[in-house]
């Protein structure tokens, strides 16, 4: 018989009033709390990726069994949950109550967002399987959502403008993340990694002119490390949208 298809949304385990205890196993381990367990899940995913983590190896990291893990979550989904929202709890936003610049204030909002996408190359998948409704992650939502009614957009723009410089931010980190990730596979640094990159398609007739055709382009852009380029790019691609959203706002 097949089996049915999921319907609706993934549980979460922030719908459930918390992550639930004592389903499995029998009393709470010693030396163990949720803070630790989620702690070591995310330097796990950040040091082996989704795929190299498991229960398994979450429980020899921390030097006890897996079945007393399961004190703290009923599943491996309720913990990836809660490692994404901790991760989400390192940004850093502006005070409510300051009356800075909004400008100010949405370049640093997307820069933190950006530098959290890299620093976490995982957690752009997980924002994309899971609700991401836990407590760090509504607080930045809050905080975007405060910034960008500021800039004087009428309301039904607000969520138009939230996806252009946000998802922007989303797709730029995460494609910043896995390449960094893919040149330390290699053991090389990312100038190097991108020198020998060039080098390769430079030298494929399929390729080469595309590449060529490029060439003024790049220079133009300047920036002599691949931590220049990255930043040149999207620096201006940032002051392309709130230069885009002044205009809209001009135009009534």
């Amino acid at each position: 018989m097949a089996k049915a298809d999921r319907q609706g949304p993934r549980p979460s385990v922030w719908l459930g009033g918390g992550p639930r205890r004592g389903r499995r196993g029998g009393g709470q381990p010693s030396g163990l709390d949720r803070e630790r367990i989620t702690k070591v899940t995310v330097r796990l995913l950040d040091t082996e990726g989704l795929a190299g983590f498991s229960m398994r190896r979450l429980a020899a990291e921390l030097n006890v069994t897996a079945m007393s893990v399961y004190w703290y979550v009923d599943t491996k989904d309720e913990l990836l949950e809660l490692a994404l929202d901790a991760a989400f709890g390192e940004l850093r936003t502006p005070d409510p109550e300051a009356d800075g610049d909004w400008r100010e204030q949405l370049r640093t909002l997307a820069r933190e967002y950006r530098a959290l996408l890299v620093r976490h190359p995982w957690l752009s998948q997980l924002a994309g399987t899971y609700l991401n409704i836990g407590p760090n992650s509504l607080a930045f939502s809050r905080s975007v959502q405060r910034v960008i009614r500021r800039t004087g957009l009428p309301a039904h723009g607000v969520t138009g403008a939230i996806s252009a410089v946000f998802q922007f931010v989303y797709g730029y980190g995460t494609i910043e993340g896995h390449f960094l990730a893919r040149a330390a596979d290699t053991g090389l640094s990312p100038d190097e990694y991108f020198r020998h990159s060039m080098e390769a398609v430079s030298g494929t007739p399929d390729t080469a002119g595309v590449i060529q055709q490029a060439q003024d382009i790049m220079a133009a852009r300047g920036g002599d490390t691949v931590a220049e380029m990255l930043e040149r790019d999207f620096d201006f691609a940032l002051e392309l949208l709130i230069a885009g959203i002044e205009a809209m706002v001009e135009r009534g």
